[in-house]
């Protein structure tokens, strides 16, 4: 049986790094991106590749749309190195955490916002649409913000809820081949994301925490397990749906 290959954007660390390694443990093969962490990156590729999977990290920032048809192309030939044409899954992750309220977020931190978490999702997806097999999966990461508020967000949780959207518009107009497109929206997770606040502050952990039904902040490897679920067979009736992996936060 021919082995499935998933491209997870930001894979060097975080949720794409444990993403990535939950998916190897299941016997799939890898494409990972990095935007300036490439011996991070290598970490992953070799640590995926002691599960038995093959591996291979490309450079891509997702704010420079313009050199996405160079990535596409570098993603067909490391995919002829495989002897292979498609990828089965694309993991839309890379991102970037912002803090700002409303009243002082600078247009260049909406665009900045804008570019990473809504048009890199929409048009990088578009670019690798030919490359994305029949039957395949698409999950776009957006977050619990879009849900629940925390004042200092707003930017970057408008444009979760826009990618939330658009997953839904994905899985209308890409269910005539068979892809499922959903959307996964983590809760507030243990990692360096927005500076490890989450994961380096006693007392701001402590307080999601208390407001966690489960009694704890979620560790990255909630994700990268509920990730590589939603990316399985077993899940192949799930499609256009927000799927909360939050621990039961603010309920």
């Amino acid at each position: 049986m021919t082995s499935r290959i998933a491209l997870i954007t930001g894979g060097s660390r975080g949720l794409g790094r444990h993403a990535a390694l939950a998916l190897a443990a299941q016997g799939v093969d890898l494409i990972l991106t990095y935007r300036s962490g490439a011996a991070e990156a290598e970490v992953v590729v070799r640590e995926a590749q002691q599960r038995g999977v093959r591996a291979a990290a490309l450079p891509l920032d997702v704010s420079q749309g313009a050199r996405f048809e160079r990535f596409v192309q570098a993603v067909r030939e490391q995919l002829a190195a495989w002897g292979r044409t498609h990828i089965h899954a694309l993991v839309n992750n890379a991102g970037i955490g912002m803090h700002a309220s409303f009243a002082e977020t600078s247009e260049a931190q909406f665009d900045e916002m804008m570019a990473i978490h809504l048009k890199a999702p929409f048009f990088l997806t578009q670019k690798l649409l030919p490359l994305v097999a029949d039957g395949g999966r698409i999950l776009n990461v957006s977050s619990g913000l879009a849900r629940f508020t925390f004042p200092g967000y707003a930017a970057y949780a408008a444009m979760k809820g826009g990618v939330e959207v658009l997953t839904r518009y994905l899985a209308k107009e890409l269910g005539v081949r068979g892809i499922r497109v959903n959307t996964i929206a983590p809760g507030a997770i243990a990692t360096d994301f927005g500076g490890g606040a989450v994961r380096d502050n006693a007392q701001l952990n402590a307080m999601i925490a208390s407001q966690t039904a489960l009694g704890r902040v979620g560790q990255p490897d909630d994700i990268g397990q509920a990730i590589a679920a939603l990316l399985s067979d077993a899940t192949g009736w799930i499609n256009g749906q927000r799927v909360e992996v939050s621990g039961g936060m603010m309920l």
